[in-house]
């Protein structure tokens, strides 16, 4: 349903300009670490790829037109698709093993981000070329390498003739993530197509429409190319060059809901008939109510097991060590070692039935706005959920191995 509403929102769009280029998306759930990537690329509805940068890539003015249209796309509109992947789950992804950071940017490699440098300066005169790989075997023949890479660390890399958007997470659906790729990208084609337009003038020469289209890129290029990141998304010098760049960072989900509910985000999805605002409502809804159970859902069960397995299985553990205490003291010979084992092992378990404690009084809340109890489990309970695993995994290390009732991190990391 998603799909279909934007191929009819593109034909309407494109007549008015005279393009027959259609937005075509390509859904695919291909696993990727601990999410999914999904394939996202444009083609006319001839089946050409518009995202095809060719051999000699900074000739090719339709495909610098349409990749900074997905550039232009993707800055004005970076907060809307940060929400479309808001998630229990992806909060706990985004930014770890293999998942690109909650910030969104695009990645694009080499070869491109030297030809929007040219571009943004005058003439773009040439294409870098990645040369071969040298595999260390004469017998082998020679593998061309390709100019860009496959950045892990980006939640939107170019990847030699489409974007990979590598930040969906692994139980979501790719439909609404692809209608608001395709609905912002729709938005930013329409706005560039008016421009060219403008600069061009009617019944343009080849020439003068070069010149409107180089002049139109580089305004896209100077305006949108702070979304632009080829480094290392992970490292603590991209948060703070993000922030400095205006970009922006919501590192929880209930940070991101609220775009679903913005003015802007209705006005663009009424301009193209995509979805009402009651819609866009009701979707807003859905997923922080979906969030807030979802989380409540598991603090619940770590109550659950901290109170029904972890603190029995800690209790016995101290009355075993408090027996090796009172029978070795009782044999007249001392154990001050095992007496202060004792003692610091009751601290870590009285920790943990605090922790515990807290967490139970944290969750009598209740709110009947979903809102504002998303706030509130983010900033309340998921802390205390936090200060028991803490408390839980200090346990882990300490109670005897056949006392503790739980798989083992060492045993979840090794197979037996």
């Amino acid at each position: 349903d998603h799909q279909m509403l934007m191929m009819e929102t593109l034909k309407r769009v494109a007549p008015r300009h005279g393009l027959q280029a259609l937005l075509h998306e390509k859904p695919f759930a291909g696993v990727n670490g601990s999410g999914k990537h999904n394939n996202w690329s444009m083609a006319t509805d001839t089946g050409v790829n518009l995202l095809d940068p060719q051999d000699e890539t900074h000739t090719n003015t339709q495909f610098l037109v349409f990749l900074c249209a997905v550039i232009r796309a993707i800055d004005l509109h970076a907060d809307l698709l940060r929400a479309s992947i808001a998630a229990a789950g992806n909060d706990h992804r985004l930014g770890a093993n293999e998942a690109p950071p909650a910030i969104i940017s695009i990645f694009l490699g080499d070869m491109l981000s030297d030809i929007l440098d040219q571009v943004e300066k005058g003439l773009p005169k040439r294409t870098l070329r990645g040369g071969t790989i040298d595999l260390g075997a004469t017998s082998l023949p020679q593998i061309p390498r390709h100019s860009g890479d496959r950045n892990r660390t980006s939640p939107f890399a170019f990847t030699g003739n489409k974007f990979e958007f590598r930040a969906v997470g692994s139980t979501a659906t790719i439909a609404f993530p692809n209608t608001i790729l395709n609905t912002i990208v729709a938005e930013s084609l329409d706005w560039m197509a008016t421009e060219l337009e403008k600069a061009a003038g009617r019944n343009p020469t080849p020439a003068k429409l070069q010149s409107a289209a180089l002049g139109v890129l580089q305004k896209v290029i100077k305006t949108h190319k702070r979304v632009i990141f080829d480094g290392d998304g992970y490292s603590a010098e991209w948060h703070q060059e993000a922030a400095r760049r205006g970009l922006p960072i919501m590192q929880d989900s209930v940070s991101a809901f609220p775009v679903l509910k913005a003015r802007k985000v209705a006005d663009l999805f009424k301009k193209y008939g995509v979805l009402s605002k009651s819609e866009l409502e009701s979707r807003h809804h859905i997923v922080v109510e979906k969030w807030v159970k979802q989380v409540s859902i598991e603090a619940e069960m770590m109550i659950t097991i901290g109170r029904t397995q972890i603190l029995p299985a800690s209790i016995a553990h101290q009355a075993l060590l408090a027996d090796a205490v009172a029978s070795t003291e009782a044999a007249g010979v001392e154990c001050p070692g095992t007496k202060a084992a004792l003692k610091e092992f009751v601290e870590f378990v009285r920790s943990f039935r605090d922790a515990l404690v807290a967490l139970e009084k944290s969750m009598a809340h209740d709110d009947a706005d979903p809102g504002k109890h998303a706030i509130y489990i983010r900033d309340q309970v998921r802390p205390a959920m936090g200060a028991l695993r803490v408390a839980g995994d200090l346990l882990e290390n300490h109670v005897a191995a056949d006392l503790w009732p739980l798989p083992t991190y060492r045993e979840l990391l090794v197979l037996k």
